[in-house]
């Protein structure tokens, strides 16, 4: 998911990237109860007809199945932000934390390929949107190009203006 936040004067665009979900939290909740209900209802019956272990391995399988939707639920947390400046250009790999990338959008080369979406500048490269869709990231490139394109012409009318 691409969110495009601008700033009332249009100074800053900022671009937060999001993996998409399938399933709100709730839903995530209801699918774990489904699954365990199911697999504990199963159980039960193998341990009326003498399977002593089956409501061990229901137990395994609910803690395993746990484990498994809270690592995908949380993989659905990352989040990046690209901000763009007339005099740089930004890279946040997590909200609120430290810029992995910054350079003046006149020198960032944006790279991108089938698989991967890459800015560049004076030897440093850093991937965005990794976890896009490839539509997504078709979006992003193209929002990238605009966003560059025109931080560079404001940056070219402010220092014809200069001169």
């Amino acid at each position: 998911m691409i969110e495009v936040l601008s700033a009332p004067d249009g100074s800053m665009t900022q671009l937060r990237l999001r993996p998409p979900r399938a399933l709100a939290a709730r839903q995530f909740v209801v699918l774990f109860a489904v699954l365990t209900g199911s697999m504990w209802l199963v159980a039960g019956l193998g341990w009326l007809a003498g399977n002593a272990f089956a409501p061990l391995f229901a137990l395994l399988y609910s803690l395993v199945l746990a484990a498994a939707l809270r690592a995908v639920w949380r993989s659905g947390e990352r989040q990046e932000e690209i901000r763009v400046v007339p005099a740089c250009v930004e890279v946040f790999p997590t909200a609120g934390g430290s810029p992995v990338f910054r350079a003046h959008p006149h020198w960032v080369r944006l790279l991108a390929d089938d698989e991967r979406v890459r800015l560049a500048s004076s030897g440093r490269q850093v991937e965005v949107g990794s976890f896009l869709a490839p539509a997504e990231r078709q979006r992003l490139v193209e929002t990238l190009e605009r966003l560059l394109a025109a931080s560079n012409d404001g940056n070219r009318r402010h220092q014809r203006s200069r001169q």
